[in-house]
């Protein structure tokens, strides 16, 4: 395993009026459990479904009607826990949590406040100049999600649809590590790299199966170390809650525009008042929710109709042992075996399919140019076609298969990038179009020595000032090039032109 170091990024620093002002940031990522059933019922999961058509009589809260817990949710738990290096707890239990919503059958939410299922752990987030923020995750717990409102239907009434309700969530806490807005975006996409890879949350946010309350708070500078000495939360600003951001880009403008109002409170005499907002991308503003409610608020206490958790050892120990490749440990050994720069393993790493692509492609090649392909060609074009990886009309094979014709020298960089793409609109194998297309690379000295003499001899002036100013040499290969349809081998072209006009 690559030994990667990375230097701590410095925090964002926002000038008030009067002093200088230092970020404080926290998360509580609410991941939805890749699983076909919730998590006390057997209701189906399935997004998109009409409305109300995926509840079972314990998601609709029917008398009599109680949770029976999903093994499989649990396990996707465990399986978060051991791929972000937390400590699994082998007891843990259910507490519900009491409040009022018209999406909430049962009044209370089923949730886990005293003994969660996976204590902590952490994240480490590269920002991409060689700096990383390793955050700290207080705890996971499952709990179950509610169904949703909609008010856009009818001027008169609003709908409910509870196919959402009992859905099982993953709550993941971080403490408050992060220092600025991109590293609280940086933080959430990797921890949604991470749960992709381990199969565990699908991470998408359009559709809120991956969405993340934003804790904010300002210090002056000093105060935050005096916080990790001491873990004394009175050094920190009050923090206030921006709820449920399901883009990145949001999360960072909000982060921005949420400090810089409190900037404004405390230094016009003021105080920060604790309360969860909400964020207007419109008008680029947050505004007040509601007040920050206490855990007594919602008047916890342990679920009667659920038997605390326990789990054996032996089954967590199972599940680990079963891991998938996690990102870091990928990007590491990509970076060891196809020697590639820190930048390009990132960028294959990024998700599972592209890193099964790149390592298809790479396998007994150059790994540096199989990279260069697939980064620069296929996801060039790709991206142009706004399609993903999965979607890609060019095989790793017939990828492959070009990178194979390059080192054989069979065909030119240039003829290469004219059989990509033949081969990604046709479908056609690469070697099948070199040799019916006729653009075999042509390595006989003999007749690209032919073409270098009588590109010279038509044209004897450049060749005086070629002589005098060597770097015109790149004419007389260009000339030549063309002569050749482009399948002149271009290492013996540059060697020829050289020599000619230095003899």
């Amino acid at each position: 395993m690559l030994d990667l170091t990375y230097d701590t990024p410095k925090p964002r620093v926002i000038a008030g009026a009067k002093n200088d002002w230092e970020l404080v940031i926290g998360m509580e990522v609410h991941a939805q459990v890749q699983s076909n059933a919730k998590l006390f019922s057997g209701a189906s999961t399935k997004f998109g479904a009409e409305p109300n058509s995926n509840v079972a009589f314990v998601d609709a809260a029917m008398p009599g009607m109680l949770p029976v817990i999903n093994e499989y949710c649990v396990e996707q738990a465990v399986r978060t826990g051991l791929g972000l290096k937390a400590q699994i707890n082998l007891k843990s239990a259910f507490d519900r949590k009491n409040y009022f919503y018209p999406d909430l059958p049962q009044g209370y939410q089923i949730s886990q406040l005293y003994e969660p299922i996976v204590g902590e752990g952490e994240v480490l987030v590269e920002m991409g100049d060689g700096t990383a923020r390793l955050v700290r995750v207080e705890r996971i717990h499952m709990e179950q999600d509610a169904g949703k409102s909609i008010h856009d239907m009818d001027p008169n009434m609003s709908f409910v649809d509870l196919n959402r309700t009992g859905v099982c969530l993953m709550e993941i806490v971080s403490r408050p590590d992060i220092r600025g807005p991109e590293e609280a975006a940086a933080y959430l996409g990797k921890l949604r790299q991470i749960l992709r890879y381990l199969g565990t949350c699908n991470g998408d946010m359009q559709s809120g199966a991956m969405r993340a309350d934003v804790n904010v708070s300002i210090c002056r500078p000093g105060q935050y170390e005096k916080y990790q000495e001491t873990q004394d939360f009175s050094h920190l600003g009050t923090r206030c809650e921006i709820k449920n951001m399901n883009s990145m880009r949001f999360i960072q403008q909000a982060i921005e525009v949420e400090a810089r109002r409190q900037i404004a409170i405390v230094e016009a005499g003021g105080e920060v008042v604790q309360e969860t907002r909400l964020f207007d991308p419109d008008k680029q503003e947050t505004r007040s929710m509601r007040s920050k409610e206490e855990a007594h608020d919602y008047r916890y206490f342990p679920d009667p109709d659920l038997l605390p958790l326990v789990i054996e050892q032996a089954w967590v120990d199972d599940i680990a042992a079963n891991l998938p490749e996690l990102p870091d440990a990928k990007k590491a050994r990509f970076i060891g075996d196809f020697g590639l720069s820190d930048y390009d393993a990132s960028v294959l790493t990024a998700d599972l399919d592209s890193a099964g692509y790149f390592e298809a492609v790479a396998k007994g090649r150059d790994g540096k140019m199989a990279a260069n392909w697939v980064i620069n060609e296929l996801f060039g074009r790709l991206k142009k076609d706004d399609k993903d990886i999965t979607q890609s009309p060019v095989s790793p094979a017939h990828l492959g298969a070009i990178v194979d014709l390059i080192a054989s020298d069979a065909i030119s960089g240039k003829i290469a990038k004219d059989v990509f793409e033949i081969s990604y609109t046709t479908g056609r194998e690469p070697g099948e179009i070199v040799e019916t297309e006729g653009m075999k690379q042509v390595t006989d000295t003999g007749a690209i020595e032919a073409a270098v003499d009588e590109i010279i001899a038509a044209n004897p002036d450049q060749v005086a000032k070629a002589k005098e100013n060597p770097k015109l040499a790149g004419w007389f290969v260009g000339q030549v090039m063309k002569a050749t349809g482009g399948k002149a081998n271009p290492k013996a072209v540059n060697q020829l032109v050289a020599k000619k006009l230095n003899s």
